[in-house]
């Protein structure tokens, strides 16, 4: 079983590896029941918000963490997976900024990610 930090880290760590873009981690502990962290991220198609759930699923799944539930879908431009105490949010651009979570939580500290993701540079 994960800590719900290593649960967070393999899940920045799965959307990175396909390719996910602008992704952040909200430490919402403290702000919210809901979870321990939101992870948000972008994708460039509905195609890639497909991709990138049905990754992070199997991720977790193989390490022991079952979806909790799931909602959205990747025709509509969003998908939410609900971990337990880590919430994952994949939209599209438009959804994303639609949904404004990154202000609406803005009470919960962003984490630090770098270590986390690779570095495009090398």
């Amino acid at each position: 079983m994960l800590t719900p930090l290593q649960a967070a880290e393999k899940v920045v760590r799965a959307l990175d590896s396909k390719k996910g873009n602008d992704i952040r981690v909200l430490y919402t502990h403290d702000v919210t029941i809901l979870a321990d962290y939101f992870v948000l991220c972008t994708a460039n198609s509905t195609t890639q918000v497909k991709t990138l759930s049905d990754f992070v699923e199997k991720e977790m799944r193989d390490s022991g963490e079952p979806p909790l539930r799931s909602e959205g879908g990747h025709t509509s431009g969003w998908v939410l997976i609900d971990f337990g105490s880590v919430v994952v949010h994949i939209f599209m651009e438009e959804a994303r900024e639609s949904y404004a979570l990154e202000r609406l939580w803005q009470d919960a500290p962003e984490m630090d990610i770098g270590p986390w993701v690779a570095n495009e540079d090398e």
